[in-house]
């Protein structure tokens, strides 16, 4: 029997549902989802193994003008997915301009990659006109794609994508073990929960100031015991993290133990600190031991 394996890399600009897309088709949730933009800093693997295939897909961050260091890092992530990619899913939505970011859209044109235009909420559109027009449209940006109108939330169109994707994958033995569902340790999901609750409880500018490291990760039988720390840019951000009488800091941990439990399926011992590292966006030692490739390392 052949094999088939390879890399679908998924591209776009934030808030377009590029996580949504790629939990849905992963059928687990990898990666995680606000409302806000920025929310995927990494590029995250979700791997779906059948009996005669295996698919890697990344999650990328969204495409963004750099404005500080931890920005360039989250570019070159998605960058880099023009590169290695066997497939590129580029996930526009129905209210996207099509001219945002044009350059980065020229590059995936230009890559040569096989590539699925992904219209995104279409739920959205008022009729089978608009998305006719929203099609033909794309048609003239992207002539080389193949477009897959879809509702990611809805799962809409979601299994016919995949049989397509699966039909341009090259022959290949496995890139993983059969049974793996992605490249990041146990750790790596943790700190993205507990970021998803800093993106959820704050506003403005705190949760793109803030990162969380897994200090200690001790899985027993039936317990997991950890200690997380939150690192903000300024005393005035850990205040706010903390909350009065430290209920803001309780509200996030009691919704980040529920999710973790939920991931792991065992009881959590969550313990949180918050502590300021200053400017640490902009640090490249800081960013390196927060875990972010940069170009230049």
């Amino acid at each position: 029997m052949n094999h088939k394996a390879g890399f679908v890399n998924i591209i776009g600009n934030p808030n377009v549902g590029k996580s949504t897309l790629m939990n849905a088709l992963v059928g687990e949730r990898i990666s995680i989802i606000t409302s806000k933009s920025q929310t995927t800093r990494h590029r995250i693997m979700g791997i779906v193994n059948g009996e005669d295939f295996q698919i890697v897909y990344s999650d990328t961050p969204g495409v963004l003008k750099p404005n500080y260091r931890l920005q360039e890092s989250m570019m070159e992530a998605s960058t880099s997915a023009l590169k290695d990619a066997d497939v590129l899913l580029y996930v526009t939505d129905t209210v996207e301009s099509y001219d945002k970011n044009i350059d980065f859209l020229e590059k995936a044109k230009q890559s040569g990659i096989p590539t699925f235009l992904i219209i995104n909420k279409i739920d959205l559109l008022p009729s089978q006109e608009a998305l006719e027009a929203l099609v033909e449209k794309w048609k003239t940006i992207l002539p080389d794609a193949e477009i897959v109108p879809i509702c990611a939330l809805e799962k809409f169109n979601i299994e016919q994508l995949l049989v397509r994707i699966k039909e341009l994958l090259p022959d290949s033995p496995p890139y993983f073990d059969k049974d793996a569902l992605t490249d990041r340790p146990a750790r790596f999901f943790v700190n993205e929960i507990i970021r998803e609750k800093i993106l959820e409880n704050y506003d403005k500018e705190i949760p793109y100031s803030s990162e969380v490291v897994v200090e200690q990760f001790h899985e027993e039988a039936k317990l997991i015991k950890i200690h997380a720390t939150i690192y903000v840019e300024r005393e005035s951000q850990k205040g706010i993290i903390i909350g009065k009488r430290g209920a803001m800091l309780k509200k996030v941990g009691m919704a980040a133990r529920t999710e973790i439990e939920a991931f792991f399926e065992k009881k959590v011992f969550l313990e949180l600190f918050v502590k300021v590292e200053k400017d640490w966006r902009n640090k490249d030692k800081q960013l390196k031991l927060f875990g972010y490739p940069l170009n230049n390392q």
